[in-house]
């Protein structure tokens, strides 16, 4: 986008209403275009993506959402229901990738694990899979961690004070670091407010993130945390204003795992990714409870919602 252009829709942003920037159903919605095909869309993503060809994009089962990425990219998701054999209700997973554009690998092992739903113990799960959270910033000329408007979708997320403690951190922590610029407001993104969205509507047991480059596991929320995925063990990196492991993790009580591969352009073996699956499966099979979806959010007008419980206290980490 033109510098003249991020201005501009900086600006429109700070005058709208706090109330209306959160209103994820409408917001997220962009101006209609006419409907481009699914492998249009695969051929500009898979120059970017290491070890997903057209073929398997193609084929993955991906579908517009009808939401739209700042610059107009179609926000693709993916539903698979659990067995139809299931005694009761499945275990209900959102698994996430790019929501960094320039953690390129995070996309990609999404892609590919895709390709592994049909297995016996994943289809255990229902699943709602988003692997390219942030297009404009994976397709920018040199791809970024930031979305088109400059704002880093982790750090958008309305965890509670984040008008107090999402620019205090990114101006005293991060000494107003471009790459973590947490936006004008929560959810000021259209990428972000179509996540939120997603949670509200399909109301996740467990949230997995996929990123990149430090090779850990990092979690926040109930159950028994993870202690190694593949080769990944679990290093906890801290608590931060409007990421989505505090605001998913901490203030609505779902557990959110976040992978972090090793190296965001180069991707793990086929076997690690193997790995980092099948203990991944195996992890939410023992420890991800079914969630009451009466007490898992109460919804108010405009979108605006709360967890029933009392949050926990925000706590800032280096």
């Amino acid at each position: 986008m033109h510098p003249v252009g991020i201005l501009a829709v900086a600006a429109a942003i700070a005058a709208v209403p706090l109330a209306a920037q959160a209103e994820p159903a409408a917001a997220a919605r962009q101006v209609s275009a006419a409907p481009v095909s699914l492998a249009t869309w695969c051929k500009k993503l898979v120059v970017r993506l290491p070890e997903v060809n057209n073929t398997e994009c193609e084929n993955s089962g991906m579908s517009p959402t009808g939401a739209r990425s700042l610059q107009g990219f179609p926000l693709l998701a993916r539903h698979v229901a659990a067995s139809p054999d299931a005694k009761r209700r499945p275990v209900r997973v959102l698994l996430m990738g790019g929501i960094h554009g320039d953690e390129l690998t995070s996309s990609s092992i999404v892609f590919n694990w895709l390709q592994w739903l049909g297995g016996p113990l994943a289809s255990q799960f229902e699943w709602r899979v988003l692997p390219v959270v942030n297009p404009d910033g994976l397709l920018a000329r040199n791809a970024t961690r930031v979305n088109a408007n400059g704002v880093d979708l982790n750090r958008n997320f309305p965890t509670p004070d984040w008008e107090h403690d999402a620019p205090r951190y990114w101006q005293v922590r991060t000494h107003r670091d471009p790459r973590r610029f947490p936006g004008a407001a929560p959810l000021s993104e259209p990428e972000s407010r179509w996540v939120n969205e997603e949670m509200l509507r399909f109301r996740p047991d467990v949230i997995i993130s996929v990123h990149a480059p430090f090779g850990v596991l990092d979690f926040d929320g109930p159950s028994e945390p993870p202690h190694k995925f593949g080769r990944l063990l679990l290093d906890r990196v801290g608590v931060y204003p409007g990421s989505l492991g505090n605001y998913g993790g901490v203030h609505k009580n779902v557990p959110v795992i976040t992978i972090e591969l090793p190296n965001a352009l180069r991707m793990p073996t086929r076997a690690e990714q193997w790995r980092i699956w099948v203990d991944m499966l195996v992890w939410m099979s023992r420890n991800v409870e079914r969630r009451n979806d009466q007490m898992a959010y109460v919804v108010f007008p405009h979108g605006q919602d709360v967890v029933a419980p009392a949050p926990a206290v925000l706590s800032e980490q280096p």
